[in-house]
């Protein structure tokens, strides 16, 4: 029966560790495609937000050429609920078209615009560039049926980035069947699962609705709300995916020094005659 030490210490082994033999797959580049960059979707989760980032390797390392964070949404409307599945969504569907506006082809390859929950992988066009290539790296990130990780590819995906993959990791598949409900993924992509907890936790349990979903109260967010939140979103990520910086408050030019600098030997000297003195007027006024 293992202990909790016996946790604590496979933790601590398995921390920082990287999977390089799906590394070297993913950076590899064929020989008869010379100096052309392999490009990877890399998806990273904190605890309270998604990090997706468009990411190529040279020889000296990985360069980064567009990221998109989940602490971005708010500016587009989605304010609470930042790592949830649809802000996965929504977050890759942020690096997609902030990419494809960066290189030239977000009026090319638009993705899909409305998605129902169905696959669509993005074709060549006759008249125009290949669509941008890129594939999911994951890192060590548990590939579970319904992962957020494919919430992020199926984002950046309907945002005109063409990522090979299939439909068996989504949320609604099928097994048995080898089918996929596009109606359940429609609405993962929309909210609906919070959605349909929130009515639930609140007809059963109140108290712990309030506790759980305190933050949706604060904001007004009601559970009917969720999906047209997530498509204004969708539709303001469109119109303007370009990352602004936000206005730093105060001014950060003049900092406080607070070391105080090293005295040379004259002022050392100096400072230990000025003790002396001040010794002895004491001493003095001590005798009077």
């Amino acid at each position: 029966m293992p202990t909790l030490s016996d946790f604590k210490s496979n933790i601590v082994e398995d921390a920082g560790k990287t999977d390089y033999y799906a590394r070297r797959k993913l950076v590899v580049q064929a020989k008869n495609k010379y100096k052309s960059p392999k490009y990877r979707l890399v998806v990273r989760f904190t605890n309270t937000d998604v990090i997706v980032q468009i990411i190529y390797a040279k020889i000296e390392g990985d360069y980064i050429l567009t990221v998109a964070y989940a602490h971005e949404l708010p500016k587009y409307g989605i304010k609470i609920g930042l790592t949830n599945w649809a802000a996965a969504y929504t977050t890759g569907l942020l690096a997609a078209r902030r990419v494809l506006t960066k290189l030239g082809l977000a009026d090319k390859y638009e993705g899909v615009t409305d998605p129902d929950g169905t696959i669509c992988p993005i074709e060549a066009l006759d008249d125009a560039p290949r669509p941008f290539k890129a594939f999911l790296d994951v890192g060590l990130k548990r590939t579970s049926t319904g992962s957020k990780v494919f919430a992020v590819l199926k984002g950046a995906s309907d945002g005109g980035i063409f990522i090979p993959h299939s439909e068996n990791r989504f949320p609604g598949y099928d097994t048995e069947s080898k089918k996929l409900d596009s109606e359940v993924l429609r609405k993962y992509i929309y909210g609906g699962h919070v959605a349909d907890y929130m009515r639930l936790l609140q007809e059963e349990d109140d108290e712990k609705y309030k506790r759980q979903f305190s933050k949706f109260i604060e904001a007004g967010v009601s559970a009917d709300d969720l999906e047209d939140i997530y498509k204004e979103a969708h539709a303001k990520i469109r119109a303007d995916p370009k990352f602004t910086p936000t206005q730093k408050k105060g001014d950060y030019k003049v900092f406080k020094k607070f070391t105080k600098s090293r005295l040379n030997l004259k002022q050392r000297k100096n400072k230990v005659k000025q003790k002396i003195e001040s010794f002895k007027r004491a001493q003095e006024k001590d005798d009077e």
